[in-house]
């Protein structure tokens, strides 16, 4: 099959239907078919191979398909959804409009209305991904490389889809190292990001989360307009981290995606709601971590063996081989499909 051959999710819980439609696609489109029983393998499913297209029935146990089109244009909001079914009324057309379907078949299937709707619409959902503006970013850290750290591999995805990226870091981390060799670590790393580079100079370890540290965030705010925030979250036992994730959340308030990635020092109260996944960009992420190399030697949560672990241990709920966990604050939109542009997967 070519590796651009439009990519299919069939959710039916007919084994009979799903297997004709597959079928039908498969050979008549030229597409590669995957298939779920029910609605809430289908959201798994859909999370885990990216489809370019969604074909589901409406009346099925569980997640029924207007439901589960619903939660497809939460969590995957650009993916075209053709809904179809056995029972054609006025009632089962506008549910399916309202829950924002692209198309409505009915059944009997007419089969090449379905293999020339199925062929459109994953044109037209890959032009959607083609033609979305680029996004401004900007990832706040305490210290030098705890952006990298925690979202590295997502902040590589950004870059590689031609975002705007800002890094601002609140102290030159003097308690951890020569602050002269962590601002010129900083700089590579950035460099490598191809991010602009703002260092602070609050006193490490003394971080406070109102007053200077509000105001200094708040400054670059006004002068990068970011779309979408990621910074420290609050649970976390490392003082720093605590006050710079208050003092973002305070001084973002009209940013419309705030997220908090995970650091070395998270408590068990990190609850991430959103996994991103990076295999394609954890070599980025490594690449970026060496720049700080008068910290490789003494933390042990730099080390690739570590970080790739970390990684790895997220796909128990992202899928894939590498994912970047994030505990959203707020969201709009633009978060949902950032990652959805990215297609962070392999």
């Amino acid at each position: 099959m070519a590796n651009d051959a439009p990519r299919v999710l069939v959710v039916d819980d007919d084994p009979d239907v799903a297997l004709l439609v597959r079928t039908i696609l498969e050979r008549r489109a030229g597409c590669t078919v995957d298939v779920a029983a029910d609605g809430l393998r289908a959201v798994e499913q859909a999370a885990a191979v990216r489809p370019d297209v969604v074909v589901t029935d409406i009346e099925m146990p569980g997640l029924n398909g207007i439901e589960l089109l619903t939660e497809l244009r939460r969590s995957i909001p650009g993916v075209p959804v053709v809904v179809m079914t056995a029972h054609v009324s006025v009632e089962y057309a506008v549910s399916a409009l309202r829950a924002q379907a692209d198309e409505f078949l009915t059944k009997p299937l007419d089969n090449t209305v379905l293999v020339e709707t199925v062929q459109r619409l994953a044109v037209e959902g890959r032009t959607r991904g083609a033609e979305r503006p680029p996004e401004t970013v900007l990832a706040i850290g305490a210290h030098p490389d705890d952006v990298e750290i925690g979202a590295g591999g997502i902040l590589a995805a950004h870059a590689e889809a031609g975002d705007r990226i800002t890094i601002l870091t609140m102290s030159r981390g003097a308690r951890g190292g020569d602050a002269d060799s962590r601002q010129h670590e900083s700089l590579a790393a950035a460099e490598l990001l191809g991010a602009r580079l703002f260092l602070q100079d609050l006193v490490d370890t003394e971080i406070p989360s109102s007053g200077p540290t509000v105001r200094l965030i708040e400054e670059v705010v006004r002068e990068v307009q970011p779309t979408v925030v990621y910074t420290h979250s609050g649970h976390d036992r490392h003082q720093d981290h605590r006050a710079v994730s208050a003092a973002t959340i305070a001084a973002t308030r009209r940013v419309p995606t705030v997220a908090c990635y995970q650091s070395p020092s998270a408590t068990i109260d990190y609850r991430p709601t959103r996994f991103v996944r990076i295999e394609r960009f954890l070599e980025r992420k490594l690449e970026l971590l060496r720049c700080f190399d008068s910290q490789t030697s003494s933390r042990d949560y730099l080390s690739p063996e570590f970080v790739t672990a970390t990684a790895r241990y997220w796909t128990r709920f992202g899928g894939g081989t590498a994912v970047e966990p994030l505990e959203v604050v707020r969201e709009s939109s633009e978060l949902a499909r950032t990652t959805e542009h990215l297609r962070l997967e392999s």
